[in-house]
């Protein structure tokens, strides 16, 4: 009897198209897969791997399941992007960005160019910017990274860090900021180092050029620059446990707006800066709604987990001043998280960011016409007044936003 797989049209398709498949009877393509979104420019295709999901994107060059069997459901990849053992869903790898052994990557999560990881990592709900480098066996789950300008100088994560995200009243508000976006993006910031064998309790923010000592679990923001953090060691004890009593609500609201705005702030920069390189791109555009797809999807998941936190915030909390010395009852938080929550829907820049963004636009096309190149050259090589205008342009962005939220919660002094 002669053995077929499933998807045998569709392998010999991708075969006939140039893609590498060593051993075809081991791979596993869903029905829903489109072959014309699978390039045949020097993608291989390890034996063990299954490729699912309608949205999937393969790009030229790609390498899938090098080093162990790799699923791929849903994802767009970029030119180069090395997936070489785990599971990936939901997610966009742009160029170069690569994963190895076990990896375990779950919905929302963008890896830009040239981020990667070890052996056996974890990412949900993710960004890594460029160059980011997580070590091996991590659990980095609701992240933003920045930091870095190139592969030799990078933000590094050591081995054996987790980012502590799911508190023991199973609440999710813990989206923890490391670098922000309005500089992050410039790629001109120093790098980030968060020792081995450590880790953070979300929501934290820390400085660029920050190096948390190995061992070091943080618990406290650092947003200031170029810090050498020591944890805090406990001194052992057995107390009562009061659930429900968050006690540091303030600074839980703060980090979850901060946040939301720096995402913002990241989508009118792909909207504005990075659609253009796509667009010249094999799949470029698939690759760019990806990443849209993605932010549209982290925001969603954070304004969801806010809104379910202010509900088990009891009525009785200090902070909130329910009814508390008002003629009606009410509460700053209970009544007006959700319209916190749609401030970050469909942001619309005012005239002054909008004049701002202008003018670095002008000046970012100038550097791109005299320079060329591709995405992170052209990065690079912008002229430090210029990146300067963007930063502010971008900052702009989440201070308008930082400044309406604070508004809707004067009580809390969030801004």
């Amino acid at each position: 009897m002669e053995l077929k797989p499933r998807s045998q049209q569709k392998i010999s398709e991708l075969v006939n198209k140039g893609v590498d498949i060593p051993n075809p009877l081991t791979l596993d393509i869903g029905d829903e897969v489109a072959v014309e979104r699978i390039s045949g420019k020097g993608v291989k295709i390890f034996p063990g791997c299954r490729i699912y999901g309608k949205a999937t994107v393969i790009s030229e060059g790609v390498k899938i399941g090098a080093e162990g069997p790799a699923t791929i459901d849903n994802c767009q990849i970029g030119p180069r992007a090395e997936l070489k053992g785990g599971y990936f869903k939901g997610s966009v790898f742009l160029e170069k960005a690569n994963m190895a052994l076990g990896a375990h990557v779950r919905d929302g999560c963008i890896l830009e160019e040239e981020a990667n990881g070890a052996h056996c990592v974890g990412l949900k709900q993710t960004i890594l910017f460029p160059f980011v480098t997580l070590g091996s066996l991590i659990n980095f789950c609701d992240c933003l990274m920045a930091g870095g300008t190139s592969r030799k100088d990078h933000s590094e994560v050591g081995s054996s860090y987790i980012h502590f995200n799911y508190t023991p009243d199973g609440n999710k508000t813990t989206p923890s900021l490391i670098g922000d976006v309005p500089r992050g993006v410039m790629l001109n910031q120093p790098a980030i180092f968060l020792g081995g064998q450590g880790g953070m309790v979300g929501p934290l923010r820390l400085g660029f050029g920050n190096v948390a000592v190995a061992g070091t679990v943080l618990r406290k923001d650092t947003p200031e620059d170029r810090r050498l953090i020591t944890g805090e060691t406990y001194a052992a004890a057995v107390t009562d446990y009061q659930p429900h009593s968050y006690r540091h609500l303030a600074r839980i609201l703060r980090n979850n707006v901060l946040y939301m705005a720096n995402l913002a702030a990241l989508e009118a920069w792909y909207r504005h800066v990075r659609k253009p390189f796509f667009s010249t791109m094999e799949y470029g555009d698939l690759l760019y709604q990806g990443l849209l797809d993605k932010l549209a999807l982290a925001g969603k998941e954070r304004t969801n987990r806010l809104i379910a936190l202010a509900e088990k915030v009891p009525k009785t909390h200090g902070q909130c001043r329910c009814g508390a010395g008002a003629e009606k009852p009410g509460c700053e938080l209970h009544d007006n998280i959700r319209a916190v929550c749609e401030l970050f829907a469909g942001i619309a820049e005012d005239g002054e960011e909008a004049a701002m963004r202008d003018r670095f636009l002008a000046g970012f096309e100038e550097d791109r016409r005299n320079t060329g190149g591709d995405y992170i050259r052209q990065i690079k090589a912008m002229r430090p007044a210029v990146s300067l205008d963007g930063v502010r342009w971008l900052q702009g962005i989440v201070d308008a936003l930082c400044r309406k939220a604070g508004a809707l919660l004067p009580s809390f002094e969030l801004f």
